[in-house]
């Protein structure tokens, strides 16, 4: 059985590339994943999914902002990924939800449930969802998916339990159409051990990263940055006591963790992102110097032959947006062997015990437990503080 799939913000082509890899056998019956269309609104990134995914078919990769794509008019499909935006859902940034710019264009993934009834779909989105719009925005998309037709699992995946060298949390939801009777089953984290996850130096040493690598471009720092990198012991921060007067970083206000974080050799990397300026780059363990692209394609999992296209801040944008496609596969594989009827280990997916209260009712055990207290608190503050929020300082960092 051929899934021809559909793909709405489909990024570089990290969840494509992995559904690719997943395939099942059964009876000689091949069960596998075959990439139909997508569409992202960043021309680079739609350059780099042709160009890995389906360079003898590049047009059927659209490149154009979602809110003007016809729906109606693309091929049919069986299956259906949408890796919505997470800009208002992180939880770093204002964490607008569903009140952002970017909050909203899920919809779009439901109106492709609607009109081509994949046979199933895959959802994902940061963390940071759950808590969007005081828990609100999860339950909405969480009801819109299965008024759509689909008995949905919403579980959120740490990926340094499925094999990938990196903290990733991600929540991804999959959808199985109704007609088929069955409910998608969370695959078991083989790595539930943190001794056997997959370290940033096994990552980035084994093997050695050739020379000549895809995106594999050295940033060059001022030498106060170096300096101070140093001072920095892997796994440390910027605001390590260690470093020296002279090149401490004067910020007033919040701290955030990452900055000119290095990695620690032996434990996963820290989540690797798109967005952020100089000083959130990632760090290297051994050398005082930012990740290249390349190093941090390898954080996600993705193979050396894969190439990012365009210029160097795009490309890193491309790599810390991606799905990994190592995680993608392990998940993928899993709805394959559901529809072939194979069996495989399975653990309960996060919301299983108030899932279907979650859809009645539109609130989770945390809101129905908090919502007086915080109402209460919220009251309080608003007194305090004249409801007044204080801002926090934004700080410029050099890289």
């Amino acid at each position: 059985m051929i899934f021809k799939k559909g793909e709405l913000f489909c990024g570089p082509g990290g969840l494509t590339l992995g559904a690719k890899m997943a395939k099942v056998e059964k009876d000689g019956e091949l069960f596998k994943v075959e990439h139909a269309w997508a569409n992202d609104y960043d021309e680079a990134t739609c350059e780099t999914f042709r160009h890995n995914i389906c360079p003898d078919n590049p047009e059927t990769v659209i490149c154009g902002d979602v809110r003007k794509l016809d729906i109606t008019n693309l091929p049919e499909i069986d299956a259906f990924a949408f890796g919505f935006p997470c800009n208002d859902y992180s939880i770093i940034g204002e964490s607008k939800g569903l009140e952002g710019e970017y909050g909203p264009l899920y919809t779009y993934g439901i109106k492709v449930l609607k009109h081509h009834k994949p046979k199933w779909f895959i959802a994902e989105n940061v963390g940071g969802l759950e808590s969007a719009n005081e828990g609100q925005a999860f339950i909405k998309i969480l009801q819109e998916m299965e008024e759509a037709g689909y008995n949905i699992t919403p579980h959120l995946y740490k990926f340094q339990e499925y094999g990938v060298p990196q903290s990733r949390h991600r929540i991804i939801i999959v959808g199985i159409h109704k007609d088929f009777g069955w409910t998608f089953k969370v695959p078991k984290a083989p790595f539930k051990d943190s001794s056997s996850w997959q370290t940033s130096r096994q990552a980035l040493e084994e093997p050695p990263i050739p020379e000549d690598a895809f995106n594999h471009e050295f940033t060059k720092h001022q030498s106060k940055v170096i300096e101070m990198l140093e001072y920095i012991p892997p796994g440390e921060n910027a605001w390590y006591e260690g470093i020296p007067e002279h090149l401490r970083l004067n910020v007033k206000g919040a701290r955030m963790s990452n900055i000119y974080k290095r990695l620690d050799p032996n434990a996963p990397a820290y989540t690797v992102t798109g967005s952020g300026g100089g000083g959130t780059h990632m760090y290297h363990y051994n050398e005082p110097r930012a990740l290249t692209s390349r190093e941090r394609a390898r954080l996600q999992t993705f193979p050396d032959w894969f190439e990012f296209i365009g210029g160097k801040e795009a490309v890193r944008k491309q790599v810390g947006m991606a799905v990994p496609p190592d995680g993608a596969k392990v998940i993928i594989e899993a709805i394959l062997k559901s529809f072939a009827g194979i069996e495989y280990e399975t653990e309960s997916s996060k919301w299983e015990e108030e899932l279907s209260e979650m859809l009645s009712t539109g609130k989770t055990k945390k809101n129905r437990k908090g919502s007086a207290t915080k109402q209460k608190n919220k009251e309080e503050n608003k007194e305090k503080n004249n409801d007044v929020a204080p801002k926090e300082e934004q700080v410029e960092f050099t890289i």
